[in-house]
């Protein structure tokens, strides 16, 4: 009797918990999130999404929750997010959660949701920065020397 409670107490404490991480990238940053069950709590490096700022930034990074509705409120998120500047750390958020909830779900409806909606919140937006050319660095790729006409 006493060897059944034990088994059972083991295997309740192997039990694995579901835990999805996701990866987004714009420009030089890169978020990782990392979905599991919960209460709705969203965090962008270690910070309640309620506190992120600024005020457009956070807008721009709930997105991704809005369109996914109550699908959002039975899981956290933590989101990491390195390099790059504030855009492209906001974008790059909105795209590692939207990729998460979308594999958490495995709900297809989801996905055309987000794609009908703005496809970079799957997609990594692959645009770049062009180098700057030799000789003109400071000017800038594409500046050069204005000519008149006569």
């Amino acid at each position: 009797m006493e060897e059944q409670k034990v088994e059972q107490k083991v295997e309740q404490k192997v039990k694995k918990k579901k835990i999805i991480i996701t990866i987004g990238t714009r420009k030089k940053a890169v978020a990782r999130a990392v979905i599991r069950e919960g209460k709705g709590v969203i965090r962008i490096n270690s910070v309640l999404i309620d506190h992120v700022q600024p005020r457009y930034v956070n807008m721009r990074i709930r997105e991704a929750l809005m369109i996914a509705g109550d699908l959002a409120n039975n899981v956290n998120i933590d989101v990491i997010i390195k390099g790059g500047g504030v855009w492209g750390q906001a974008d790059a958020a909105r795209t590692a959660i939207a990729n998460a909830l979308v594999k958490w779900t495995k709900n297809e409806k989801l996905k055309n949701m987000y794609t009908d909606y703005d496809r970079t919140l799957l997609i990594a937006d692959a645009r770049r920065t062009e180098p700057h050319k030799p000789s003109r660095s400071t000017a800038g790729p594409r500046r050069t020397k204005q000519q008149s006409k006569r």
